[in-house]
């Protein structure tokens, strides 16, 4: 019957298939697809020159970094973070924001880029260049409280201190482009924030607080 074969064990084959169209058909699969393999790695730019790399990396720079409105001259090499900057190659040593994770979990290094928190341990220094960096040390002073600071103070919203400098400058900087939030606003804002201590009741009393105190932040 047209369109049937039979099989290596004589069994007839409705599809007409064997195993011989089957390999033939791999074969011819397998050079189709390293015929574009080859033409794909062949089209490809070449790789950079292994010492160009080495080149921008060795050694150190020398940067300028806006700190709490101060310019900061300071020699690093294109590696090192910007929180391992403050705290380990400036004089005096800005130690605001914690070295606590190392892994952009906790929070405790949290800064001001650009009025934006972010993780101080997961931004490199050398990509602050050029932008208005805020620490916590920027915010206020013992003497001269942000609001932030002084509802802290006020709310009892510190236990161990770890995470306080970073929640005070993630709520500063939720203030002041929401000068009225919610609970849940500040809840949202502090999401990127650890409390191993669980003082989180006292926190949001504080942001709130401050929110409400209608002082600039």
């Amino acid at each position: 019957m047209a369109g049937t074969s039979e099989d290596q064990n004589g069994k007839s084959n409705p599809s007409g298939w064997t195993r011989r169209h089957f390999l033939k058909g791999v074969g011819a699969a397998a050079v189709a697809t390293d015929a574009v393999i080859d033409r794909v790695v062949h089209a490809a730019p070449a790789a950079p020159d292994g010492t160009a790399v080495g080149e921008v990396m060795s050694g150190t720079i020398n940067v300028t970094l806006n700190i709490n409105d101060t310019d900061h001259k300071v020699a690093i090499e294109p590696r090192v973070t910007l929180l391992s900057t403050l705290r380990d190659r400036l004089e005096p040593a800005i130690t605001g924001p914690k070295l606590v994770c190392n892994a952009a979990t906790c929070g405790a290094c949290t800064v001001l880029l650009n009025g934006k928190p972010v993780y101080g341990c997961s931004v490199l220094a050398i990509d602050a260049v050029g932008k208005k960096i805020t620490t916590v040390e920027g915010l206020g002073t013992p003497e001269h409280m942000n609001p932030v600071q002084q509802q802290f103070v006020e709310k009892d919203a510190m236990m161990c201190g770890y995470c306080t400098s970073g929640f005070v400058t993630s709520v500063t900087a939720l203030l002041r482009r929401n000068p009225n939030p919610t609970e849940m606003d500040v809840r949202e804002a502090c999401k990127g924030n650890f409390c191993r201590c669980g003082t989180y009741p006292h926190i949001f009393q504080a942001a709130l607080a401050a929110a409400k105190s209608g002082a600039k932040v």
